[in-house]
């Protein structure tokens, strides 16, 4: 069918364009600023008239980002912190989904409702109680009180059991039929079938370990076990609050932190929309 282009239907587009480059400009001008900054002598940040782009760029923020400051060891911590907790939810979320979405067993679909219920309970309310076990379990300070608390996840549950549910029970009877055992079945047909609902979970858990604050913010007490986000929090932590900060310096360490998620999204976009369509569908 032919959509015959009136004045109103070319105005009506040509306002939904407008529309979508001025929001576009919204969110792509801070990110541009930001990049800019970093490569910007000390004090040149804000000159007028304004400078979109730097009439020299300046590599030494970076270079002092990282021989002056312990900014390395925060990004070693970070990514030891994403990539256990990031290998713990796929491992463990996929055990519990299967067992939520393919095997039988007493209470099987109270147990689901109830856990679910747990997505909607604020992290600020089991904070606390998280953080007294940590706590009396000795692991404040150390990696393990970083990634045991989030290898876990209700949202990465019912993402792959949705997903899990949409295949089709002849694989798994067929599989049966050929003297595979449930962990076969797990792992040579749910696994490789459910690929983009596997890397939609990993780009979640990632995003959100990567960016964490709040959580290092309470166990990383030592600048040793610093992850990136609290490395930034206190890089201008200063005696007295009403020193200058060193914006280029701060906007380098924000590029650091903001370009593995974004190449992490950018690789796995394909993957991550795939995934929401196949694990939505079916209840």
């Amino acid at each position: 069918m032919v959509v015959k282009l009136t004045p109103q239907i070319i105005l009506t587009r040509v306002l939904g364009y407008v529309v979508l480059l001025i929001v576009a400009g919204m969110m792509i001008v801070p990110f541009m600023w930001m990049v800019t900054t970093s490569l910007k002598a000390p004090g040149t940040e804000f000159s007028y008239p304004p400078q979109i782009l730097p009439t020299q760029f300046n590599l030494e923020n970076y270079q002092t980002l990282f021989n002056n400051l312990p900014f390395f060891q925060y990004f070693v911590n970070t990514v030891i912190v994403t990539a256990f907790t990031v290998a713990g939810q796929l491992i463990i979320c996929s055990l519990a989904a299967y067992g939520f979405a393919r095997l039988n067993f007493m209470g099987r679909d109270t147990i689901f409702v109830l856990y679910l219920t747990t997505m909607m309970i604020p992290f600020q309310i089991t904070l606390i109680p998280l953080y007294l076990i940590v706590t009396q379990l000795g692991w404040v300070n150390t990696y393990q009180g970083l990634i045991v608390p989030g290898i876990s996840s209700a949202f990465g549950i019912f993402l792959l059991r949705q997903s899990f549910l949409n295949i089709p029970r002849d694989y798994q009877d067929a599989a049966r039929i050929d003297g595979a055992n449930e962990f076969t079945i797990f792992a040579r047909i749910f696994l490789p079938l459910n690929g983009p609902t596997l890397a939609t979970l990993g780009v979640f858990a990632f995003m959100g370990t990567w960016t964490d604050l709040i959580w290092p913010l309470l166990i990383a007490r030592s600048q040793e076990m610093r992850t990136l986000e609290l490395g930034l929090a206190y890089f201008n932590a200063r005696p007295n609050a009403f020193l200058q900060p060193n914006w280029p310096l701060l906007m380098a360490g924000s590029v650091v932190v903001m370009l593995p998620v974004l190449i992490v999204y950018i690789i796995a976009q394909r993957y991550f929309i795939q995934g929401i369509a196949l694990s939505g569908v079916k209840g």
